[in-house]
C-alpha cells in the first residue's frame, strides 16, 4: 500500500510542482523518478530538442550510468539513429528489445555492455501543434519489449514532459517580455514616469530628466503639480482623477522646467491596474513645442484663405500620389473630415461610386500637363452623402519654374444640383413615405435580374401586404391611416441592407427586393423580422393602432420569361399567407427543402405550444455524492407536437431563441418547474431545490428578474430552493451587467449554476468576481472519464479552480459505476445522470422519491 501511495503522490505533484514553475530540470528528474515507480525495474531519461543544433541533449535521467550519460549526452536525429534519435525523427513510439544486438545503437553497443542495459523504448515529446520537443524514453537491463500496460505510462509521462516543457518556454517568454518593458521604459525617446495615487513622481526614465531639467534623484518624490503654472494645476487634477478613477486620458500641458522654459508637452496618462484595482498612475510624455511653433506659423499662413466661402486644398506636386498638406475650414465643413483625416491623401477620397470617371480622367490628364482645370464632379463627404462640387485646380510653380504644389477651390453647388434632382426624385418615388415607387422597382429588379443571371447568383422578392388595414381608414380616418403607413414604411426600412430595395407600390403594400443571399435562410429571417416588426403597436392619436402583415416570397430559383413575374409570383404567395390566418409567410416556390418546411411549421407551432399545452417538463434528479441522498431537481422542456410527435429540445430551442418565442417559453418552465416543487415538497414534506436553464436572451431581457419575482411570488416558492442555470456564453456577454443581475439573484437567495463548464470560452479572470455557487462539469469530459488521460485531467483541475473559489461542482451525464466512483475520489459534490435516473414526468418522479424512501426505511 505504502508503493501504491507513492506511485498517486508522484503523479499528482509533477502537476504541481509545473504549476509551481519548479526548475525544469528539476520537474523533468521528478517525472523519472514517477516512471520508475509506475514502471519497476526502468532506468528513465528525458532529452530536449536542439533546433538550431537539430540533435537531441540528454537533461534528465539521474538513474542512468554515469559512462552511460556521457556517450548519450547529445544525440543526432534521424531515420537510422538510435531509439531516441529515430523517434524523434518518426515521431513514434520505437523499441530496441536488444540494444546490443541493434545495427541502429552500433555506436553505443560497448557502452550499453558496459552499464548492462540491454532494452529500451523511446517516445516522442510533442507539443502545440505536433511540435518536436524533445524524447523520453526507459531502459532494461533484459530484454524484450513493453507489454500494452507498460505502454501506458511513457506516453503520459511524454504528455506531463510537454506540459512541463510549453510552460517552462512561456515562463521564459513571459520573462523576456517583461524585461523588454523595463528597457522600454528606460530608452523610450519621451518622457515616461509613474505617480502614486497621491500624485507623487515614483520613476522617471533618462527622457524625463531632460524634459524637466532635473536629476532623476531630485524628480522621484516630487508632485506633478510642482511643474505646472498655476492655472494649468485645476484642468491636470481632475485628469488624474479621472485615470485614478480608471479612465486613461490624453492632454496638452505646457510646463516650466529647472531652467524657467515652458515647453508644451503631450500627455497620455494611463491607469496601473493590480487585481483589477488602480493602485497609480502610468505617463508618457512628448515635447511638441518644435510642433506647436510650426502650427502657429501654419496658422498664420492659412488666415489668407480660412474667410473664403469656397473650399481650398493645396496638394504636394514633389510626392508621389499628389498628397494633400493644407485644407481650410470651408473645406472640412463642405466634406465633414477633420483635418487629420484629410492631410496626407490624394482628393481621390472624395470619390465614389456615381462620381464621374471620364471627368476623373480628364482632371488627372490635366494635372499630368501641368494645366489649369475646371470641372463639376459628384463628390461624397465622410458620412457617404453626395455633393456636387465645381472644381477649379491650378498649378503652382518656384522660382525656377517647377511645379511644386496644386491648389484646388471648391464651390458647393449641390442646391442646384438638388432641384434638378428633386423632379427626377418624385417621378421615381412615392410621395407619401418617399420611398421608391414601383416604377423604380421594376428598373432595379431587371437590372438585378440581369446581374443574377451572368453571375449565376440568387435573388428574392418579397410582397409585403398589411392585413386589415382598410378598418383603420374607416374608423379613424385616412390621416391615422396615413400615419400608420410612414410608421411601417420606418420600421420596414430599418432591415433593408446596401443593396436591398424597399418600395410602396400602392396604399399598404411593400415590396421588397433583395438581390444577393447564399440561402433561402437568409430570406426567410428577413421575413420574421418583418413580420415581428409589423406586430409592434403604432402609435397614432394617442392610442395603439395594431396591425399585422401578410408576406409572400419568390425566388429567381425556377425559369421566369420577365422579371416582373417574381413580383407577380410573391403577390400569389402574399395571398396564400393571407388563407393560411394571416400574420405569416408563404413561399411562391414548391421546392422547398424538408428541413425549411420543418422549420416554418415548427415557427408556427411554437406560437401555439403555450396555449395549446404541448410543453411538458421532465425532472432528472441531482445527488449528493456524500451519501447518495437526492438535493433537487433539473427541469427539462419536452414538447409533445400534435403532427410532428415529439420534437427533440436541439430542434425547437435553437428555433424558439432566433424568432424570441424562448422569452415566453422560460418563462412558462420557470413558472412550471416553480409550481411543481412546490406540489412536491408540500406532499413529501421535503425541502428539495430545483435548477432551470435559462437562455441568454430571457436573462438579459428587461423584464427577467422581475419576471423571476412575479413567478416566485405566484407560487410560493422560496428563492432559496430555486437555481438558474446559464452557460458561459451567457456570462461572457456584457459581463458587467451580467454581474449586476447575479448580485441581484445573489441578494433574493436564488443560487447560479454554470452549465456545460469547460465546453466555452470564458475567461478566468472575470470567473472569480462572478457571484455564482456552483458549476457543472459537462458530460463530453464525464463520459470517457475513466480512460482518457486528458478527461480526467481537466475535470481533476475543474474541480480543484472551483472548490478553491468555493463553488460547489456537479458532473452531469454519469451513466457507470466506475464514473461516480472516479469523480467522488475527485471530490465532486453533486451527480447526474443515467446511473441514477432518466428526466421523468412529475407523477414518475414521486414515485421514484417514495420507493427510494421505502428502500431506505427496509434497509433500516
Amino acid at each position: 500500500m505504502r508503493y501504491e501511495e507513492a506511485r498517486h503522490e508522484a503523479w499528482y505533484a509533477i502537476p504541481e510542482m509545473i504549476a509551481q514553475g519548479v526548475p525544469l530540470e528539476q520537474t523533468l528528474n521528478a517525472i523519472c523518478d514517477m516512471i520508475g515507480l509506475e514502471v519497476p525495474d526502468s532506468i528513465n531519461s528525458i532529452m530536449l530538442f536542439d533546433e538550431d543544433l537539430n540533435l537531441l541533449r540528454l537533461v534528465a535521467g539521474k538513474g542512468l550510468p554515469e559512462r552511460f550519460r556521457g556517450a548519450a549526452r547529445q544525440v543526432p536525429i534521424g531515420p537510422d539513429a538510435a531509439i531516441c534519435g529515430a523517434a524523434a525523427f518518426h515521431g513514434r513510439l520505437i523499441m530496441s528489445p536488444d540494444l546490443w544486438a541493434d545495427p541502429n545503437c552500433q555506436p553505443y553497443w560497448d557502452v550499453a555492455r558496459e552499464c548492462d542495459l540491454r532494452a529500451g523504448w523511446s517516445q516522442p515529446v510533442l507539443g502545440r501543434g505536433g511540435k518536436l520537443l524533445g524524447t523520453f524514453a526507459i531502459y532494461y537491463r533484459v530484454t524484450g519489449t513493453p507489454d500494452p500496460a507498460q505502454r501506458k505510462p511513457i506516453e503520459r509521462a511524454a504528455s506531463l514532459v510537454a506540459l512541463a516543457i510549453e510552460r517552462d518556454r512561456d515562463r521564459r517568454i513571459l520573462e523576456e517580455s517583461e524585461q523588454r518593458y523595463r528597457s522600454l521604459f528606460a530608452h523610450n525617446p519621451h518622457g515616461v514616469f509613474s505617480l502614486g495615487t497621491d500624485g507623487l513622481l515614483k520613476s522617471v526614465n533618462h527622457a524625463a530628466v531632460g524634459i524637466t531639467g532635473l536629476s532623476e534623484a531630485r524628480l522621484v518624490g516630487m508632485h506633478y503639480a510642482d511643474f505646472l503654472p498655476a492655472s494649468e494645476r485645476d484642468r491636470v487634477k481632475a485628469a488624474f482623477e479621472a485615470v485614478l478613477a480608471g479612465e486613461a486620458q490624453h492632454y496638452e500641458i505646457e510646463i516650466v522646467n529647472a531652467v524657467g522654459e515652458r515647453p508644451t508637452l503631450e500627455v497620455t496618462n494611463l491607469p496601473m491596474l493590480v487585481d483589477g484595482e488602480v493602485v497609480g498612475v502610468y505617463g508618457i510624455a512628448q515635447d511638441v513645442s518644435e510642433r506647436k511653433d510650426q502650427e502657429t506659423r501654419l496658422k498664420i499662413l492659412q488666415r489668407g484663405v480660412e474667410t473664403s466661402i469656397n473650399g481650398v486644398v493645396i496638394a504636394d506636386a514633389r510626392q508621389d500620389d499628389l498628397p494633400l498638406i493644407y485644407a481650410n475650414k470651408p473645406f472640412l465643413r463642405m466634406t465633414g473630415y477633420s483635418l487629420d483625416e484629410v492631410i496626407g491623401r490624394n482628393c481621390r477620397f472624395l470619390a465614389g461610386k456615381d462620381t464621374d470617371r471620364k471627368a476623373v480622367v480628364e482632371l488627372r490628364r490635366r494635372i499630368e500637363q501641368s494645366r489649369d482645370a475646371r470641372m463639376t464632379l459628384l463628390n461624397y463627404r465622410k458620412d457617404g452623402t453626395p455633393f456636387w462640387n465645381d472644381l477649379f485646380v491650378s498649378p503652382v510653380r518656384d522660382d525656377r519654374g517647377q511645379i511644386t504644389h496644386f491648389i484646388g477651390v471648391l464651390h458647393d453647388v449641390s442646391v442646384q444640383k438638388a432641384n434638378e434632382a428633386s423632379l427626377a426624385h418624385q417621378a421615381s418615388h412615392e410621395p407619401l413615405t418617399g420611398l421608391p415607387n414601383r416604377g423604380l422597382f421594376e428598373q432595379r429588379l431587371n437590372r438585378a435580374c440581369e446581374q443574377a443571371d451572368k453571375r449565376k447568383t440568387l435573388l428574392a422578392v418579397l410582397y409585403i401586404d398589411l392585413d386589415d388595414f382598410k378598418p383603420i381608414n374607416d374608423t379613424m380616418g385616412h390621416a391615422a391611416g396615413d400615419q400608420v403607413i410612414k410608421s411601417v414604411a420606418r420600421r420596414l426600412s430599418t432591415i433593408v441592407s446596401p443593396g436591398d430595395t424597399l418600395a410602396s407600390v400602392g396604399g399598404d403594400e411593400f415590396l421588397l427586393l433583395l438581390p444577393n443571399f447564399e440561402d433561402e435562410g437568409q430570406v426567410l429571417a428577413t421575413a420574421e423580422r418583418a413580420l415581428r416588426l409589423l406586430d409592434k403597436p403604432h402609435r397614432v392619436e394617442s392610442k395603439d393602432v395594431h396591425v399585422t402583415g401578410s408576406i409572400g416570397i419568390a425566388v429567381n430559383n425556377h425559369a421566369v420569361d420577365q422579371p416582373i413575374e417574381l413580383i407577380q409570383h410573391a403577390d400569389m404567395a402574399m395571398y396564400l399567407a393571407k388563407r393560411q390566418g394571416r400574420n405569416t409567410f408563404h413561399w411562391y416556390s414548391h421546392d422547398m427543402t424538408a428541413a425549411m418546411n420543418e422549420r416554418v411549421t415548427l415557427r408556427r407551432g411554437l406560437h401555439d405550444a403555450i396555449a395549446a399545452s404541448q410543453f411538458e417538463l421532465h425532472y432528472q434528479p441531482l445527488l449528493d455524492a456524500d451519501d447518495d441522498s437526492v438535493r433537487g431537481f433539473e427541469a427539462l422542456i419536452r414538447w409533445q407536437h400534435p403532427t410532428e410527435g415529439l420534437v427533440s429540445p436541439a430542434t425547437f430551442i435553437p428555433l424558439a431563441e432566433q424568432t424570441g418565442q424562448i422569452v415566453a417559453i422560460g418563462e412558462w418552465v420557470l413558472a412550471r418547474a416553480c409550481s411543481d416543487l412546490v406540489a412536491l415538497n408540500r406532499k413529501m414534506g421535503t425541502h428539495y431545490w430545483m435548477s432551470v436553464n435559462v437562455s441568454p436572451l430571457q436573462f438579459h431581457g428587461r423584464d427577467f428578474v422581475d419576471s423571476l419575482v412575479r413567478i416566485l411570488r405566484d407560487t410560493g416558492l422560496p428563492a432559496r430552493q430555486l437555481c438558474v442555470e446559464l452557460t458561459e456564453g451567457v456570462l461572457m456577454e456584457n459581463a458587467n451587467a451580467t454581474i449586476d443581475i447575479l448580485q441581484t439573484l445573489r441578494g433574493m437567495g436564488i443560487e447560479v449554476f454554470i452549465d456545460d463548464f469547460g465546453t466555452g470560452f470564458s475567461s478566468l479572470s472575470y470567473l472569480k468576481y462572478l457571484p455564482i455557487d456552483k458549476i457543472k462539469i459537462d458530460r463530453t469530459f464525464t463520459r470517457d472519464i475513466t480512460t482518457n488521460f486528458h478527461d480526467s485531467a481537466i475535470a481533476q483541475g475543474i474541480i480543484s479552480m472551483a472548490h478553491h473559489l468555493g463553488l460547489n461542482v456537479v458532473a452531469e451525464g454519469i451513466e457507470t459505476e466506475e464514473q461516480r466512483i472516479f469523480l467522488a475520489a475527485r471530490g465532486c459534490d453533486l451527480f447526474q445522470g443515467y446511473l441514477f435516473a432518466r428526466p421523468m414526468p412529475l407523477p414518475d418522479l414521486s414515485r421514484y422519491l417514495g420507493d427510494r424512501d421505502n428502500l431506505a426505511e427496509t434497509n433500516a
